[in-house]
């Protein structure tokens, strides 16, 4: 049943979501490779800055996961700090920006989560809300990664970092924001993962809202809004009147 909200825009998308599945179930759900990869544990407020496992592909199309701070750290930055203010890329300037053109033609990987928080304006306050699939099965969002080290840092110091890519918002997402994550169909993994794909024209094709029955969404305990908060209990329904 989808959760009917007052419209309200707001400036940040996705800054907070759910990832649980394990390192194996995510190897079996995309069909990647996991050896070598850290088991990061279940985390139901994954915050701006926390590590978080991805899929990528090679030339050959073979996928395996990777492990990535949340927060694009370009490869010509001159301080990883600047990684908390670029956690998501807009779809629609990727090929303008001099931080997202390179990644967008070369480094695409997808962000599995189980489902992202989203804040909208209510009688008293901002309620937070669950967002997740209808069917229950993990997202597989687009994203964009590079690797940083500091000048002078020893060769196996890089830093692998990713961001979010959001698009406008479906019919589902509008009450609450004007942006979604972008949420790709099974179909689209091999395009968009391809690292000898450069065709930027294609991929921004594939960078559109999710359809409308993709998603549902349900109100949460403000317990969210803290980072330092834990447990499966945060993206439970709320139960309060």
């Amino acid at each position: 049943r989808r959760l009917t909200l007052p419209r309200r825009t707001l400036a940040v998308m996705c800054g907070r979501f759910v990832a649980t599945n394990s390192a194996a179930a995510l190897s079996e759900f995309f069909g990647a490779a996991i050896d070598g990869v850290p088991e990061l544990g279940a985390n139901h407020n994954v915050a701006p800055t926390t590590d978080v496992l991805g899929v990528v592909a090679d030339a050959d199309g073979a996928r395996r996961l990777e492990a990535f701070r949340w927060g694009l750290v370009p490869s010509w930055a001159g301080d990883v700090r600047i990684g908390s203010r670029m956690i998501n890329a807009r779809a629609e300037t990727l090929a303008e920006k001099s931080s997202f053109r390179r990644p967008f033609a070369r480094t695409r990987l997808l962000i599995p989560m189980d489902g992202f928080y989203e804040w909208h304006q209510g009688p008293t306050g901002k309620q937070p809300v669950f967002i997740h699939r209808a069917d229950g099965s993990p997202l597989a969002v687009a994203g964009l990664w590079t690797a940083w080290r500091a000048d002078g840092a020893d060769d196996d110091a890089w830093l692998h970092t990713c961001t979010v890519i959001t698009t406008s918002a479906n019919a589902t997402m509008r009450p609450v924001h004007d942006r979604m994550p972008v949420i790709l169909d099974r179909e689209s993994w091999d395009e968009w993962l391809d690292p000898r794909n450069g065709d930027t024209a294609a991929l921004g094709a594939l960078l559109v809202p999710a359809a409308d029955d993709v998603l549902v969404m349900h109100p949460v305990s403000t317990e969210v809004n803290n980072v330092r908060n834990q447990g499966p209990h945060l993206c439970l329904p709320l139960t309060t009147p």
